[in-house]
C-alpha cells in the first residue's frame, strides 16, 4: 500500500484518527520482532500491511491459528521473536498446541482481536469469544485486556518484555470496543 493510501485509511469521517496499529507496529519494531504468523482477519489488517511491508520480517500466512504456537517455537529456537496474531474465534484452535510454549517455557506473544463482544453482529462469535481468556488461562497462557489505543500501546511493550525476556507465554486481547464497530 502506497503512503498517500495509507494516509486516506488514517482519516476517518470526523477527521485524522489516532494510528494505533502503527504504534503498536513501532512497539513490535522495539522489541526486535522479526516474524509474524497470522490468519488474516480485519482487526488486524493495518499491522499486517505494516509488518509485511517490513523487509526484516519473515511473514506466514497460516491455515490455521495453532501453527503459529509451532512457528513461534521455531522462530525462537533460531535466533527470532515472533508474534502470533489471531482472532478469538481462531484461540479454541490452539489449546493443544499450546502445551508446547507452556511445558518449554517457549517465549510467545499472541495478539487477539476479540469478536462477540461489543455491537456484535454474528451469534457464532459469542460462545468462543466467552471462551477465550478462561481457555487461555487454563492453559496456562496469561491475558491482558486493551480497551483503549493508550492500553494497548504500553500492554504491549509490557506484554513483550515478559514473552521474550522472562520466557512467558501472553496473550493481549484487543477489545471489539477498541476495533470498532464491525462493518459488513
Amino acid at each position: 500500500m502506497d503512503q498517500a493510501a495509507l494516509e486516506r485509511d488514517r482519516l476517518g469521517p470526523n477527521g485524522p484518527q489516532r494510528d494505533w496499529p502503527k504504534e503498536l507496529y513501532e512497539v513490535l519494531k522495539a522489541a526486535d520482532v522479526r516474524h509474524m504468523s497470522y490468519v488474516p482477519d480485519a482487526g488486524h489488517t493495518r499491522l499486517i500491511e505494516l509488518l509485511h511491508a517490513d523487509p526484516e520480517v519473515v511473514c506466514n500466512v497460516l491455515t490455521t491459528e495453532e501453527e503459529s504456537v509451532a512457528l513461534a517455537t521455531g522462530a525462537w529456537l533460531g535466533g527470532q521473536r515472533s508474534v502470533a496474531l489471531m482472532q478469538s474465534s481462531g484461540v479454541g484452535n490452539c489449546i493443544n498446541m499450546l502445551s508446547l510454549a507452556t511445558i518449554s517455557r517457549t517465549p510467545l506473544l499472541m495478539l487477539v482481536t476479540m469478536r462477540g463482544e461489543w455491537a456484535e453482529f454474528n451469534p457464532w462469535q459469542m460462545p468462543m469469544s466467552r471462551a477465550t481468556e478462561p481457555s487461555l488461562n487454563a492453559i496456562g497462557v496469561r491475558t491482558i485486556r486493551a480497551d483503549t489505543p493508550d492500553d494497548l500501546i504500553e500492554i504491549v511493550g509490557s506484554a513483550a518484555a515478559l514473552a521474550y525476556e522472562a520466557d512467558q507465554q501472553i496473550a493481549v486481547l484487543l477489545s471489539q470496543r477498541l476495533l470498532g464497530k464491525k462493518k459488513w
